[in-house]
């Protein structure tokens, strides 16, 4: 198998794997006070603080979960709701209709229930200027959320500088970056974000765990209660062997990140020069954004069709976010930046890792030839 969907997930890496066996054949509750539990508290404890270092903080300003989808809900309904309890009426919120289904579904639920939310307008890549941002501002914006690698096109947002318009109003900005570690540069505290999120999977890491970066000074009310695990922000048991499998896995990864960038370049280069030859074949995504992703529509063929032909070949590949694989519905972020149902439903999305080579490429290449004309006879 040709596996080109690392946007959906990465595979654990050797180290990971390592470390997460390690890390769980630990008897101890980190939250225990005896040798055992302090025995995986010290694990945990450094798999957070490699994430933190990856990112330029603080330890004690990420906040341990399950992953992004959780991460982007705490975010936008722990904010909201703290705004809504302090001003006694629903607020106002800033986001973008190219986000990820965990930022779009909050979102439409707080609309749902009073909230005002503005919808900012993607250019022809998904870009979003700060000059649009700024006009929509409001007295009641209770927190802007935009992400900083889409999911599906790799377009890259500015996030310092939409960041810095919120942070002139004294308004919350959250960045879903559950795309960019491993890749793209991570560094939170020149970003100016009140709030990120992160998925380990996406590194190389195991699924099911992430982190929420909330700024020194900053409050995350918590949406689930219980114990005091996480400052009380999120409840629960920690996933020791996770965290640190996550932290050992980031660890490796940025250290040969400038060589991944380099080599994902490459192979973006190489695929999309061996498809243009490819009949109604369009490319989605801008050439400056994230190297990891590579969108392209093939007009009047069809997706689904596609996927089983490439699947057949013995490529692994996606029509979009793996989070809404099986809708039948046409790519959300796609129809925002302007293709119609038909194309949407046409394109599919080719994401590549440090473990692709060039060999892989080419017969992805070739093996997307083959299926686009099984898909149109």
């Amino acid at each position: 198998m040709i596996y080109l969907d690392y946007a959906a997930t990465h595979p654990m890496t050797a180290e990971a794997l390592a470390a997460y066996a390690r890390a769980a054949a630990l008897p101890g509750n980190p939250a225990s006070i005896h040798a055992a539990g302090q025995a995986a508290r010290e694990l945990l404890e450094e798999g957070r603080a490699r994430v933190a270092a990856a990112f330029g903080v603080d330890a004690r300003t990420l906040i341990a979960n399950s992953g992004g989808t959780e991460g982007d809900n705490a975010v936008l309904l722990g904010v909201a709701r703290a705004w809504q309890e302090k001003h006694g009426r629903p607020g106002h919120l800033i986001t973008t209709p190219t986000e990820h289904s965990a930022v779009l579904a909050p979102a439409r639920w707080l609309e749902a229930r009073g909230w005002a939310v503005t919808w900012l307008t993607p250019d022809a890549y998904g870009r979003y200027s700060p000059q649009e941002l700024e006009a929509a501002l409001r007295p009641d914006t209770a927190l802007v959320s935009i992400h900083h690698a889409n999911n599906e096109l790799g377009t890259v947002q500015d996030t310092p500088a939409l960041a810095a318009v919120a942070a002139a109003r004294s308004v919350p900005y959250h960045s879903d970056a559950v795309q960019a570690p491993g890749v793209l540069p991570v560094n939170l505290p020149e970003w100016g974000v009140t709030y990120a999120t992160f998925s380990a999977h996406k590194w190389g890491g195991p699924r099911g765990v992430g982190f929420v970066y909330v700024r020194r000074g900053a409050e995350l009310p918590p949406v689930t209660f219980g114990g005091g695990q996480e400052g009380g922000t999120r409840p629960g048991t920690q996933d020791t062997a996770g965290v640190y499998a996550a932290g050992v896995a980031l660890s490796a990864a940025e250290a040969k990140r400038g060589a991944t960038f380099a080599h994902l370049s490459g192979l973006r280069e190489r695929f999309v020069t061996a498809v243009s030859s490819i009949p109604s074949l369009r490319v989605n995504h801008p050439p400056d954004g994230s190297p990891k992703v590579v969108s392209v529509t093939l007009s009047g063929a069809d997706g689904e069709a596609l996927l089983m032909n490439l699947d057949l070949l013995g490529v692994a590949a996606s029509a979009g976010s793996a989070c809404s694989a099986g809708t039948m519905q046409p790519s959300h972020v796609l129809s925002a930046i302007g293709l119609s149902d038909a194309d949407a439903r046409a394109s599919l999305r080719f994401s590549f890792g440090q473990a692709t080579t060039e060999a892989e490429i080419d017969g992805a290449a070739d093996a997307l030839r083959q299926a686009a004309q099984w898909s149109r006879a």
